[in-house]
This record gives structure tokens, C-alpha cells and sequence, in this order.
């Protein structure tokens, strides 16, 4: 649960990307002390910021300018790559369009997924079968939009930047060190093995918004955008596999200002077909016995996605 924190941390991850792929990686002090950071956050708050990951300024702005003026189109503009069942819930939604807990979102999107091939998954994976929508105006929006993807997750080759962070993979490896498993515990479940799998989440918000984040004692803390890093929260299949050691937290977004303002999520997700479920180094830590139930986290995103949209 939640401690009563009063701001969320900020955790340079940069000397344990530098480290985590090496066999050896938990005996660096440096990366230690990054474990530690990661751990304390994850168990005490949910949330917390990160910066020295390696993603360019220059590109992170390029995707910032692009998604603002996008949304800046007239709306017959945007309505072009609208989202619907049949472009597999990809595309653009209006304010109202996208429903949290039943309440409508105040909010623009543009939500996006890897390519789901007819077949791909299944009759459970009919409902995210196609291929993302980009604006056809400007015309390198898509580019860029998938060379940013790649920075996270490690894809494809980016045309323009000549390294690849693997972003979102590194993360994971040092919040599986941190949970007391080894680097690559969770690989094979998430996109980290086979990327084919990968179904991993990207969406574009523009809202005139400020998120906050719920400690124990039911007080909102701002978290206020701190340039060039990124924000990061726990979500419902890392408290599953962490047997509750890790819970997502209590987060909304509330008017603060009459500015809109740009929103860049990539949501890092398990494999569509993956069985989620405690893992046992986890269970070791919370009593022997499961908190959670097992998920498949295909069945999981389906089911959100079936309920979170007005068609």
C-alpha cells in the first residue's frame, strides 16, 4: 500500500542502464544503489520519475510538437483516422469518447498498438486485429511516432538515432532485481524474447489536465512535469506477478489550468497470450500463498478495451 510520501522520487537510472545487461550486473555498486531507489518507490509510492535514460531531448520534443499540432487540426481533420471496432481500436477519440470506471475522460487521443494480423491471436484477438492510423498531416508523423516507439521498446532499428535503449525492457530488468529475482525474470512473458508477441500500448493524450497521485492518508500529490524525464507507475499485472509487494496506485488527472497540455503514454505490456500469476520469489516474501488470482493478460486488455470506449 501506499506510504504517506509527499513527493514522488526521482531516480537517475542511467549507471544501471549502462550495467544491466552484463552478467555480473547485481555486483555494481552503482547499480545497486539504482535497485534500491527503485524498490523503495515502487514498494512506497507506485510512481516515480526517471531521467538520464538515454532518449534524446530533440526527438522527445519532436513527438511533443507533433502530438500539439495535431491536435490543433480542425476537427474534420482528426475524424479522418477516428477510432472504431473495425480499425481494431486504433485511432482518434474525441473528448468523452474514452470512459474510466464509467465517467467519461475530458480528453483528446489518438490510441495505437503493434500490427494484430487477421488470425494473430485467435478469436480473442478479433477485437485488435489491423494496423495503426497515422495523420496523414504532417506526413512524418507516423515515422517519428514509431521511431519513438522503438526507443522504448527496442522493435525495430529508429532511421534517424544510431543506439537503441530498449527503454522499457531495462526498467523491468532492474525492477526484477529489485523485487529480489534475477535480471530476466519476467522475460519470455513480456516483449523482451519474442517481440512478436509484444502488445504493448501507445497513446497520445491532449488535455488541459494535471495528473496527481493518491498517498495513504487520502492526500493528492502533485506530479508536476519535469523536463527531460519520464514518469513511470506501477500497473495491475506487476502487482499481480509481485504478489502485492508493488500496487498500482490511485492516480487522476484534475483542471488546474485553462492551457491544454500534451500527454506521451506508453503503457508496457505482458505478451498477449502470457499467464499472469504471483511469482514464487514473491510469494516466498508475502506469506507463501497467492494474492492474486491467475490472468491472461489478452483476455485482461480485451475486456478493458471493449469497456472503455464510446463508439
Amino acid at each position: 500500500m501506499p506510504s504517506d510520501f509527499k513527493s514522488i522520487p526521482l531516480i537517475n537510472i542511467s549507471p544501471f542502464l549502462a550495467k544491466c545487461d552484463d552478467p555480473d550486473v547485481a555486483e555494481d555498486g552503482g547499480v545497486r544503489e539504482v535497485v534500491r531507489q527503485l524498490d523503495e518507490a515502487c514498494r512506497e509510492i507506485g510512481f516515480f520519475y526517471v531521467k538520464g535514460h538515454g532518449i534524446p531531448d530533440s526527438l522527445l520534443k519532436e513527438v511533443r510538437d507533433l502530438t500539439r499540432n495535431f491536435f490543433h487540426l480542425p476537427y474534420d481533420e482528426k475524424q479522418k483516422i477516428k477510432m472504431t471496432a473495425v480499425t481494431g481500436f486504433r485511432g482518434y477519440q474525441r473528448v468523452g469518447e474514452n470512459i474510466t470506471k464509467g465517467i467519461p475522460d475530458m480528453h483528446e487521443a489518438i490510441d495505437c498498438y503493434r500490427e494484430v494480423k487477421p488470425g494473430m491471436y485467435g478469436d480473442l484477438g478479433k477485437t485488435l486485429e489491423g494496423s495503426n492510423q497515422w495523420p496523414v498531416n504532417p506526413s512524418n508523423f507516423g515515422l517519428v511516432m514509431e521511431e519513438y516507439i522503438s526507443l522504448l521498446t527496442g522493435m525495430v532499428i529508429p532511421l534517424n538515432y544510431v543506439f537503441l535503449p530498449n527503454l522499457a525492457r531495462k526498467i523491468m530488468r532492474g525492477i526484477a532485481l529489485a523485487l529480489g529475482g534475477s535480471p530476466d525474470e519476467f522475460e519470455g512473458l513480456l516483449t523482451l524474447v519474442n517481440q512478436e508477441d509484444d502488445i504493448s500500448h501507445f497513446r497520445l493524450i491532449w488535455w488541459n489536465l494535471l495528473l496527481k497521485v493518491r498517498n495513504r492518508s487520502g492526500e493528492w500529490i502533485r506530479a508536476v512535469p519535469i523536463p527531460g524525464t519520464f514518469v513511470c507507475n506501477i500497473g495491475d499485472m506487476l502487482k499481480i506477478w509481485s504478489n502485492g509487494l508493488y500496487e498500482s496506485t490511485l492516480h487522476q488527472v484534475i483542471n488546474t489550468s485553462p492551457k491544454y497540455r500534451v500527454s506521451v503514454a506508453y503503457f508496457y505490456e505482458p505478451n498477449f497470450d502470457a499467464a499472469i500469476k504471483p511469482s514464487e520469489f514473491c510469494k516466498e516474501k508475502t506469506g507463501g500463498k497467492e494474492k492474486f488470482e491467475q490472468a491472461v493478460y489478452g483476455k485482461h486488455l480485451v475486456s478493458k478495451v471493449l469497456t472503455n470506449f464510446v463508439m
